[in-house]
């Protein structure tokens, strides 16, 4: 199922391994708060290596992984932005000193992407062995996407996982911070602090996530290299999009509809590659259905694209149009005292 030579998909690692490790143990020990300019900076960064990175697929592996790949990041980085929202919960409930933020983000994602990179070997491993697996992924994406459109989504009100409750009953957690160890001594006695159930609780929450966009990433390609990757290069800028977006997440209002679109359309779009290739007894008699289209990548690249700039494009425009509207507002109530 891999579509990309072998000695680039070690290089990819080895770099994006060299990557984390400088980002824990050498930034991450300068722990501060990034400011507008630094987390611009950031981004941008990252979203010229994922195109780079694309360029790399296109030349070593062809034009197909590389549209995969893209699309697979664009959707993984639109669910992980309609995410954020939760992480910043999550802060807030454990009072994590902002200064900290930065580094607990860190940390929280790499773990994250310890469990989705098992997550993505689990899904390889049933899709290769059972197509019809295809029939279940799409119909929750399309579940999901129709969750998005009625508002049942229960993102706002953040509950701890029973992972996390059931280790808070094994072992002594501090309610205070020590910097950013993990333990820290209280009266001559060792105790864990808040981090270590930050750390999981960013880590575990992310991979709830990726019940819908692992899924999802799948539905563009059955590479699991190039689904690991789109979630590596969209988590990647994921704490610098914390810090810029995290004040504004309220103001994108049809960022759900735009991605309810694209998880409806993965969906439907595994559903007939489900019907294309089946072998369930009672469908067509164990046949696939070959009357049913398969649909090409650039076309799932596009409604991605138009989807999510489309929802973004809105939400802006109706933001300006809102601040417009509070700004005029005292204008007309001063005139009307006047008279």
């Amino acid at each position: 199922m891999a579509e990309t030579p072998l000695a680039f998909e070690i290089a990819t690692f080895v770099v994006l391994a060299l990557f984390f490790i400088v980002d824990l143990f050498v930034i991450g020990r300068r722990p501060h708060v990034p400011s507008t300019k630094e987390c611009v900076q950031h981004i941008a960064f990252f979203v010229v290596m994922a195109l780079i990175f694309g360029g790399c697929i296109w030349y070593f592996a062809g034009s197909k992984p590389a549209i995969e790949f893209y699309s697979g990041w664009l959707t993984e980085y639109s669910l992980s932005i309609d995410n954020l929202f939760v992480f910043v919960i999550i802060m807030s409930n454990f009072a994590v000193p902002k200064q900290i933020q930065k580094y607990v983000l860190s940390v929280g994602i790499t773990i994250a992407l310890i469990f989705r990179g098992v997550f993505i070997l689990i899904g390889a491993a049933l899709i290769s062995r059972f197509t019809w697996v295809f029939f279940i992924f799409g119909a929750f994406l399309i579940y999901t996407a129709v969750k998005l459109v009625l508002g049942g989504d229960d993102d706002e009100e953040y509950q701890e996982n029973g992972l996390i409750r059931a280790l808070r009953k094994v072992i002594r957690i501090t309610d205070e911070y020590d910097g950013e160890k993990l333990r820290t001594t209280r009266n001559g006695v060792r105790y864990w602090t808040p981090m270590l159930i930050v750390f999981l609780t960013i880590g575990t929450t992310d991979v709830m996530f990726a019940f819908d966009s692992i899924p999802a990433i799948f539905g563009l390609t059955k590479d699991p290299f190039l689904v690991f990757t789109s979630n590596v290069f969209a988590l990647l800028g994921l704490q610098q999009l914390y810090f810029l977006l995290g004040a504004l997440l309220d103001k994108l209002v049809y960022l759900p509809l735009g991605l309810s679109v694209v998880l409806g359309f993965i969906g439907v779009k595994l559903v007939m590659e489900a019907l294309h290739g089946n072998t369930l007894p009672f469908i067509n008699g164990g046949e696939g259905v070959h009357w049913v289209p398969e649909v090409p990548t650039w076309l799932s690249l596009a409604v991605i694209v138009v989807a999510i700039g489309g929802a973004a494009l809105a939400s802006v425009a109706k933001m300006k149009a809102m601040d417009a509207g509070k700004g005029s507002k005292p204008a007309v109530e001063s005139g009307a005292d006047g008279e």
